[in-house]
């Protein structure tokens, strides 16, 4: 019986201490700012920002996945996704693409074959929410990351942090991040695209929720991809560009610019590979796109079942149906307006939004930083220290019994 105790009585302790290690973890990593928000400000001025003005519709539009898990090099842990970089390129250029950029877990990712394609980008971010980034334009890997985000000012500070030494930010997969929600979205700051499209969902609710805010972004839908050999998760979703080349100096112009446009796509043949492959190269596609006055427009290049506009608060400006193009004159009332074109094989293109602004030449980023209320920050640190030395004395206790 005695033995019995023993080892209930050490695997006891030994679950408390994994218990307490994990809570010390949180909390080390739960150090922030916490930030006074700034409440909504919707687009305006007198101009609107046309995110097509540099449209040539005699130049192709090029396709691209931006966001693409490989191997890596590494034990097992660290290899999520079972094919390398050269493979997983080889099959998205036999689907039609012409961009891949490769965006590994806190990992910058060396282009399998050609130097001037290089794009220092990868995915941020360890913690329990899935609450990931596209660091792009990073020379090194941002690792710290709290283990939880419970706040808006969590987020923040990361996305502070994070754009102090990159480029640019694609906040990811918002509908699989733990804790996304309209407030998080009305008061977040300092992205400049947001991930698009999910596979119950074409809404993209959460990006009306922050263009609603005053936080502008582009839109970009990627295939998050971590398996290029099931053809149910590649080319499901992808984006078309103006650019010149997949060189990061014209992707960066590009993606920062707003000339381009997200699109799902249906998984063709379900199986079929041959099938995949020839669907993947007759889609549908943008023609003609921009703004006149203030009237908002698109021409495609084949009938969509419905075009809808989308506006504040998510709201259904208007709807068209059996047509392959779309004007809309917006509105004084209007801050923002973006378009939508639902197609009879199921795939569908997303628009970057039209936005009112007091500069048409430049995207209505909303750059400011937001403000540190100090005082609920050294208040708040200050818990924060309390709860870690009460876990390291609960440690240290529990192991000198």
């Amino acid at each position: 019986m005695s033995i019995i105790r023993k080892i209930l009585r050490a695997v006891g302790k030994t679950l408390a201490a994994v218990a307490l290690a994990f809570l010390l973890a949180l909390a080390v990593t739960s150090v922030s700012p916490i930030y006074n928000f700034r409440g909504p400000q919707p687009f305006s001025g007198e101009y609107i920002f046309n995110p097509y003005s540099a449209l040539d519709t005699t130049q192709d539009w090029k396709r691209a996945n931006f966001h693409t898990h490989t191997r890596v090099s590494g034990p097992w842990p660290m290899n999520e996704c079972p094919r390398w970089p050269d493979y997983t390129d080889s099959v998205y250029r036999a689907l039609g693409y012409d961009i891949v950029t490769f965006s590994n877990h806190n990992e910058i990712t060396t282009h399998p074959y050609d130097t001037a394609l290089q794009v220092n980008v990868y995915e941020q971010g360890y913690n329990i929410n899935k609450y990931h980034k596209l660091v792009f334009g990073s020379r090194k890997v941002i690792h710290w990351d709290p283990l939880l985000y419970l706040t808006a000012s969590q987020k923040q500070w990361n996305l502070d942090y994070l754009g102090r030494s990159s480029d640019f930010i694609q906040m990811n997969h918002p509908y699989r991040t733990l804790g996304t929600c309209l407030s998080h979205m009305q008061k977040l700051s300092g992205y400049q695209i947001m991930e698009l499209d999910t596979s119950i969902s074409t809404e993209n609710e959460y990006w009306d929720w922050a263009l609603s805010a005053g936080h502008y972004s582009f839109g970009l839908a990627n295939d998050d991809l971590h398996y290029p050999d099931k053809h149910w998760k590649i080319a499901i979703r992808c984006n078309f560009l103006q650019t010149p080349s997949g060189r990061y100096e014209d992707l960066r112009k590009a993606l920062l610019g707003g000339c381009y446009y997200a699109m799902r796509v249906p998984d063709y043949g379900e199986g079929d590979w041959n099938l995949k492959i020839a669907r993947n190269h007759e889609l549908p596609y943008v023609e003609d796109i921009g703004l006149q006055g203030d009237t908002i427009y698109m021409k495609l290049s084949e009938k969509a079942d419905s075009i809808r506009v989308n506006g504040r608060d998510h709201a259904t400006l208007t709807l068209v149906t059996g047509t392959d193009s779309i004007a809309y004159q917006m509105r004084p009332e209007d801050p923002f307006a973006r378009l939508t074109a639902f197609f009879p094989g199921g795939e569908v293109i997303y628009s970057n939004p039209f936005a009112r602004c007091e500069d048409p030449s430049v995207p209505p980023f909303n750059n400011a930083p937001q403000r540190i209320n100090w005082v609920l920050t050294v208040l708040y640190n200050l818990l924060v220290l309390a709860v870690v030395a009460a876990l390291v004395l609960a440690l240290v206790k529990l192991f000198t019994k």
